[in-house]
Formats: structure tokens, sequence, C-alpha cells
């Protein structure tokens, strides 16, 4: 069989290249200047390689903070134009006034002005080229499903809400019921029998096999998928791929054998990962009391006025190893709102009042949470603390749920960034993917793409 050549970029590597590409535009508008304009405010030679270095520092730190890494809005320009002009402008901003690392400010104050342009300007251009060609469907990655008819929609559906760039085309089903959908009508029904004829005219890039193999399996498509292996198609097994687009644990598809997915970051045991990681706790909870008192008037006047009534607020919460804490907050509900019981909070909650609002949206609610953190209850990043009565609620209908309590809950954290506000049982499950997930690669990269998240949830204002 003949293979197609099929060019396509996974996420990493669409990632890394938006990165690349992003500092190679602009590094490069900037020379070009240099040769066209007399421009000496950023020179790139020998002697100030350091400026280089930081301003690449500096764009890839904001350009993260404001999304411009985030693949779904990175294919369209609306978006991207907003995120690149709050991305040059802070970066701008830090190079300006970090002299010490950057050149010093030029008596022509124009040549700032120049420097912001051009800035701007291949970002634009870079990033418009990048929509109209690698986000192309020609870049596509062409997916065929060896699945269960009765779980396609939904498997389909997952990969290609997270990756726009992962197209299924067709699909191999290994159940006895015919796979009909009125969602993805287009999809081609390959049999066995032809199935390296066809995958090679639709130039198939890879295989998810959704199946177990004591379900539909036959020794028929196995030999199959052998052969394609063997003529340079990757197969892979669907959690896999679930786990590296989304970059959350499906433990819905775990079932029992969840010693097979859950190799628990080394982190979890690593003493000088962990003393750092405490360092850090008390480090920010520092920085975020100190910023507490510094807005505390805003927040009592505001409180006074819009809130009336108590200011602060505690709740018991299940911390690491199951073991209860007394939570400290904000009050941004009214007075006596669970009087009727404990409930989930919703979306626009009637309970939560206007200035309570701003609190969650703003995340200024949970800065008295320091106190947990320097008081060992918490930590700054990790899962979600939950209330006893919903720990025990979920834990009986949500299968790996007591797992989260194997790290201390977290001010911020993976779900907290990525899902939405808990509130059924369908929204504790994806936050659980999420939990699963850092527990699974705790470490301090994804530690510090954490915190870059979180102030991307601050600056647009996204908390709930």
């Amino acid at each position: 069989m003949s293979q197609k050549s099929n060019i396509h970029f996974d996420i990493s590597e669409r990632k890394i290249l938006l990165r690349l590409f992003d500092i190679a535009s602009v590094l490069s508008a900037l020379y070009l200047v240099g040769l066209v304009f007399n421009f000496d405010y950023f020179k790139i030679n020998a002697d100030h390689w350091v400026w280089s270095i930081v301003l690449a520092v500096y764009l890839t730190i904001f350009a993260t903070i404001f999304e411009l890494y985030n693949l779904q809005k990175a294919s369209k320009f609306e978006v991207v134009v907003q995120n690149i002009i709050l991305t040059s402008s802070v970066t701008v901003l830090f190079y300006l006034l970090t002299p010490f690392f950057t050149p010093a400010l030029p008596a022509n104050r124009l040549q700032i002005i120049y420097f912001y342009i051009a800035i701007n300007l291949s970002l634009f251009l870079w990033r418009y080229a990048y929509i109209v060609l690698i986000s192309a469907p020609r870049f596509f990655k062409k997916v065929v499903l060896v699945g269960n008819a009765r779980e396609l929609d939904i498997i389909i559906e997952s990969l290609q809400r997270s990756d726009p760039n992962y197209k299924v085309i067709g699909y191999i089903n290994t159940d006895s019921v015919r796979y009909i959908s009125e969602k993805y009508p287009g999809l081609h029904d390959i049999q066995i029998l032809n199935v390296a004829d066809t995958l090679s005219e639709l130039g198939i890039s890879e295989i998810v096999v959704a199946t177990p193999h004591t379900s539909g399996m036959t020794v028929e498509l196995y030999n199959e998928l052998i052969a394609l292996l063997e003529n340079g198609i990757a197969i892979r097994e669907y959690t896999q791929v679930y786990e590296e687009i989304n970059r959350r644990v499906p433990v819905q598809h775990v079932d029992k054998d969840f010693y097979r997915y859950f190799p628990f970051s080394r982190s979890n045991q690593n003493k000088l990962y962990l003393f750092f990681h405490r360092v850090l706790d008390l480090l920010f909870s520092l920085i975020g009391l100190v910023f507490g008192l510094v807005i505390f008037p805003l927040i009592l006047i505001g409180n006074l006025f819009a809130n009336r009534g108590p200011l602060f607020y505690t709740q018991m919460r299940v911390g690491r190893n199951g073991r209860h804490f007394r939570i400290y907050k904000l009050r941004s509900m009214v007075r006596d709102a669970e009087k009727h019981g404990a409930q989930f909070a919703e979306h626009k909650d009637v309970r939560v009042t206007k200035f309570g609002r701003f609190l969650r949206r703003s995340r200024f609610d949970e800065i008295p949470q320091f106190i947990n953190v320097i008081k060992g209850d918490m930590s700054v990043i990790g899962p979600r603390p939950e209330r006893p009565v919903f720990v025990k609620e979920l834990s009986e209908k949500i299968p790996f749920y007591e797992v989260r309590h194997l790290v201390k809950p977290g001010v911020t954290g993976w779900a907290q960034v990525n899902a939405k506000y808990g509130m059924t049982q369908e929204d504790a499950l994806e936050k659980l993917q999420y939990d699963l997930y850092y527990i699974k690669r705790r470490s301090l990269f994804l530690d510090i793409s954490i915190v870059i998240k979180t102030l991307s949830t601050i600056i647009f204002y996204r908390g709930q």
C-alpha cells in the first residue's frame, strides 16, 4: 500500500511553531527597522545579545498570559488582533521598565513608537499567515476511529472540540448495531475487507482505537491493524489521545484498571519538589495577603454598601487524605444563602450579590484562602477543596473521585483554569478529569502554566 503524503501538526508542534515564529518575526522586523530607519534603540548583534533574549522571554510570557497560544483562539483573527495588542503593549512596557537588562531609553522618544509598531506589525502579519496557511484544511490531522457505534458520536465530539485541526474522517464499527449519526453525516464507513486501500485514498495519518480488546476486536481486525502499523500508519489508544488533546484523564473510560492510567507523578514524593512547592506557597501567599491589604479599603466599602453584612465567612471543606478543615473566604452571597440546605452554586446564581459577583469574577473573594495556605491546609495550586456533603455524594456516583484528595487542595488549579464552574455532576466529572491530570503529571512546569493561566483568568475577568 502506498501511503499518501499528509502534512499535519500535532498540538505540541503547533504551539512550539507559534512561539518560535512569534519570536523570529519580531526580531526580524526589528532588525529590518534598524537597517531601513535611523533606529538604534534595539540592536541585534553579538554585543547586545541579552536584549534579544529578554525580549523573547517577555514576549513568550505575556503571549501565554494573553492566550496567543490557545489554539482555538489562535485560528480566529479578530480575537488574535485583540490579544496581540495586549501582548505587545505589556511586553514593551516591561521592556522599557527594566533598563538594567534592556537598552537605556533613547533620547528620541519616537524610536519607542517604531519599536512598538514593529512588534505589532510583525505579529499581525505572521499570525495572519498562520490562520490562512497552517490552520487551513490541508493541514488537518485526518483520523479514523475504531469503536462502538453507541459511543462514536461522544468520542468524535470530545476529540474535535478540543483540537479544531483534529478531523475524524471515518470509522470502523466494532458493534453489531449500525452507526447512524445526524451530527456527523459525512463520515466514511470503512469495511475491514478494503481498509488499507480506503485509508490510502483518504490520506489518513492516524487510527484511534476506542474499543476494549474484548469488545469487537476480532482477529481479522487485529491483523489488519498490524498490517497498517507496518505500513507506517500510527495507531493509538483513545484514552492516550484524549489525555494528550484535552489534557485531562478520561475516567469514564478507565474502568477498573486505574493503575494502568495513573502512574502518578514522581513529584508527589519528590522531597526537593515538595520543598520548593512549599516555599512558593508561602511566597505567593505573602504577596497575595499584602495585595489584599492594599485593596482592603475598596472591599470594605463595597461590602458595607452592596453586601451589607459580615465581610468574611468560613466553611468546612475536605482536604488532603480526606481531612476536614475550615476555609476562609470573602462573603459573596446574601446572608442565609443556604438556609434550605447545601446546594451547588448555579450560573447567574440569584444568591450572589452584585458586589459578590465582582469579587468572584476578579477572584478577590479567594484572597483570605492564603491564610489556609500558610497554615498548611491548602496549597496555592491543587484541586479545589469541596464540601463534605458534596464529596460524599459525588464519591458514590463518580469513579475515582476520592483520588483528588491525594494532594493538598489549592486556591487555584488545573481544573479551575480549564473547566467551567461546577454546578452539576457532569461539571464535577469534567473537573475531576483535570484534577487527575494534574496529580498524574504534577511538575514545576505545570505549576507555572497554572499560575500564568490564573493571571489570564483574572485579567480577562473570567472568575465565577
